[in-house]
């Protein structure tokens, strides 16, 4: 028996898990790693599951290559001369930007995913990127750009001492925290409660974070905005406010509210306004609060003015970057992505609809056109990395028809699934347990500052290769160094231009050394591992790799401590409260209530045993609430005669989906889970049961106009009963 530890990839909580296996390297066991400083030996059913999910036999081990309909393995060699000879033709003969990438959710959880991504963007020259940031979270990032300059500055609730905890559009106890990484957030939610505090959860349905807060207040979908701005109302017209920062705009602001008091933001939201007034004035109480919002409150058509207006209200009660309120995570490494300069979209616009690049990529529900269209810069190439579109994507069945369009495709991905079935080349990553770990990206999210590298479990067969090397080779191949050059120099010339850099910056441990000596002193078993180990002797602690392995269960770095100010980087070097790139879209919001006769707003929701589109095929993880079924309000159900199924129909599209009948969700919503819709593929489990793909329904022509963010919750759709009943004659 063999037991070893490492960092959960699996949600964003970073959990530590303790894993044994028997002698033929088979899991039989999963447990919380009792002595993680961080999560401290919790586990979800998730983690549990963790050795199942990795030893998916379904999963792809070697590369797969397609001709006609038509799959054959084949080897590294061959596949990697296909990706060469399939990307060289196109953009000889039709230029770089004829040539797209995308990068999925799990590029954020692996080592590989982070470092290789800029490599190559760079290599390949092109435009036409893109990610599931403008299906998911940018709106977040557009509002801390717009507000501190640096568009990474994503402050987090300091759960662990705050006395009042506002949780808007989102589900924490299911996901786990999303963009906040808080392990075991029952007990810390628990401990707030034991000291006297409060949680309030505004969402349209009662989750089962909303079942444990204090008080739920249902509100209409994508109206959070109004709400948010009957609070900063109230706070500034009751001269509520303790700002303890240094702030422009606050004029600016005032002005704003003034059009927004709780009795007008109840007309679209569907809060009484006197609860408007209580949170308002509960929050300007508090000895401590903060305010969080996330899905619910970025996938929706205003979903920039939300999140603004969430750290509004968090810089308006005193709460930004102070204990208790929302703070900003110290990573252990060298916060590469931070540029240091003001943020700024719109560096390039796509060509058909005119769309601005935003952190420097287009609005995904823009690629299917950038492939349909003719012309020059048509898209006629895709590298799609660890994603499937198909079910991820606004209008996601129109991206599928298109995908066939494409003249090569390849994917970087372990599943034959609905998108990864369209390619041309399958080049397959190894187990997690076959990958060393390190939380690069969900560091700047965590609740407290921690570090955790986690070494392969086990070794790669001889005809496996790692995911490091497969995007090395991507990038050389791209960069027009062919499909034969060694992978390695990718590493050596980030880490040379690391040291290169730290030695020339006055200030730096580095500067004045010799950057060759510098290189000498670096520990790792892998390209990665030694550039990990440069970035985490560059960073703020101090640490090195080998310190790191020396601790398995990982580093408490300590609580989160204020740190705005080495953030900040607006050109007024003031935090703005109406920055304009924000406010604009304020003249989009509608002045009155819209609604249709019949319609319905759908919107999504999360679930404790799956995450998007990929835990669908691992036996222990099926059943009990991880359906796909349509939640149906009873009042709902009865007014529109449904039955065991409906009939769901939007602008886009129509499904025929199993009904639920529950008071969880406010009447005048539905709701449908994100990620199923299985067929076409090679998983066998999800097949089973496979469910229906609620991005039929979704449109890709509405967005979040500051973000290019797609719009998954607030889509108006009828319901009818299916069968639907025969119509009577006329008489």
């Amino acid at each position: 028996m063999t037991t070893a530890h490492r960092t959960c990839p699996l949600c964003q909580s970073v959990c530590g898990l303790t894993i044994s296996l028997d002698a033929d390297n088979r899991v039989t066991s999963v447990r919380g790693d009792q002595d993680d400083p961080f999560s401290n030996g919790y586990i979800c059913p998730k983690g549990a599951s963790f050795g199942n999910v990795d030893e998916d036999p379904d999963r792809l081990r070697v590369p797969m290559i397609r001709t006609g309909d038509q799959w054959a393995e084949a080897t590294w060699d061959e596949a990697f001369a296909a990706v060469e000879r399939g990307l060289t033709r196109i953009t000889e003969e039709h230029g770089k930007n004829a040539v797209a990438v995308y990068f999925g959710n799990p590029t954020y959880h692996t080592m590989a995913g982070f470092l290789y991504r800029m490599p190559l963007i760079q290599s390949l020259g092109t435009t036409n990127v893109y990610s599931s940031g403008t299906i998911d979270h940018m709106p977040k990032h557009v509002a801390a750009g717009s507000m501190f300059g640096d568009p990474f500055a994503l402050a987090v609730p300091d759960v662990d001492r705050t006395d009042y905890l506002l949780i808007i559009g989102a589900n924490p106890l299911e996901t786990h925290g999303s963009l906040w990484a808080a392990p075991d957030l029952p007990s810390r939610l628990r401990a707030l409660r034991r000291r006297g505090g409060t949680m309030v959860v505004i969402d349209p349905r009662r989750t089962r974070t909303a079942e444990f807060a204090d008080r739920h207040l249902p509100v209409r979908p994508g109206t959070d905005p109004y709400l948010l701005l009957g609070i900063v109302h109230t706070l500034l017209a009751e001269d509520l406010t303790g700002i303890a920062v240094d702030v422009n705009g606050l004029d600016e602001l005032r002005a704003i509210a003034q059009e927004f008091p709780p009795e007008f933001a109840q007309r679209f939201c569907g809060v009484p306004a006197a609860d408007i007034v209580r949170l308002a004035r509960e929050l300007a109480a508090a000895p401590t609060a903060a305010v969080y919002s996330r899905m619910g409150g970025s996938t929706v058509e205003f979903g920039t003015l939300t999140q603004w207006l969430v750290d509004v209200v968090n810089v308006l009660t005193g709460n930004l970057d102070s204990a208790g309120g929302v703070m900003f995570a110290k990573p252990a490494i060298l916060e590469v992505f931070r540029s240091g300069q003001p943020f700024s979209t719109g560096n390039w616009r796509s060509r058909v609809r005119d769309l601005p690049e935003v952190l420097g990529e287009l609005p995904a529900a823009t690629l299917a056109d950038e492939i349909e269209t003719p012309g020059a810069g048509k898209v006629r190439a895709l590298i799609s990395i660890a994603s499937n579109q198909v079910l991820s994507t606004p209008n996601g069945p129109r991206l599928g028809q298109a995908l066939r369009e494409l003249d090569f495709m390849v994917c970087v991905d372990p599943y034959l699934n609905e998108t990864t079935k369209y390619a041309h080349v399958i080049l397959p990553p190894p187990r997690m347990m076959q990958t060393a770990h390190y939380d690069f990206l969900l560091s700047m999210v965590t609740v407290r500052n921690y570090a955790r590298f986690s070494p392969p479990i086990l070794p790669l067969e001889p005809d496996q290769r790692t995911e490091a090397e497969i995007l090395a080779r991507l990038t050389l191949i791209a960069a027009g160094a062919g499909a034969a050059a060694d992978p390695s120099g990718v590493d050596e010339m980030f880490i040379g231009q690391l040291f290169e850099g730290a030695t020339q910056m006055p200030g730096s441990p580095f500067e004045g050394r010799d950057v060759a000596e510098l290189r000498a002193e670096l520990e790792g078993d892998s390209s990665p591992e030694l550039v990990l180990d440069a970035l985490l002797r560059l960073g703020a602690y101090g640490l090195s790799l080998p310190q790191l392995k020396a601790k398995p269960h990982g580093i408490d770095l300590g609580p989160l401590e204020p740190r705005l100010k080495e953030l900040l980087c607006t050109p007024s070097g003031l935090v703005e409260l109406a920055p304009p790139g924000v406010t604009g879209d304020l003249a989009r919001l509608p002045r009155e209530p819209a609604a249709k006769d019949g319609e319905v707003l759908l919107i999504g929701r999360r679930q404790l045993r799956s995450s998007n589109s990929w835990l669908h095929n691992v036996p222990s993880l099926k059943g009990g609430s991880n359906r796909c079924t349509l939640h149906v309000n009873p009042a709902d159900a009865a007014r529109h005669g449904l039955g065991e199924r409906a009939v769901v129909r939007s602008a886009k599209g129509e499904l025929v989906v199993d009904v639920e009948q529950t008071d969880v969700v406010m009447p005048g919503v539905v709701s449908l889970p994100h990620g199923w819709g299985h067929e076409g593929g090679s998983q066998r489990v999800a097949a089973e049961e496979p469910g229906v793909n609620a991005n039929a329904l979704t449109d890709e022509l509405v967005l979040d106009v500051p973000s290019g963010n797609a719009v998954f919750n607030g889509v108006p759709v009828t319901i009818s009963p299916y069968p639907t009943p025969a119509l009577s004659p006329k008489g």
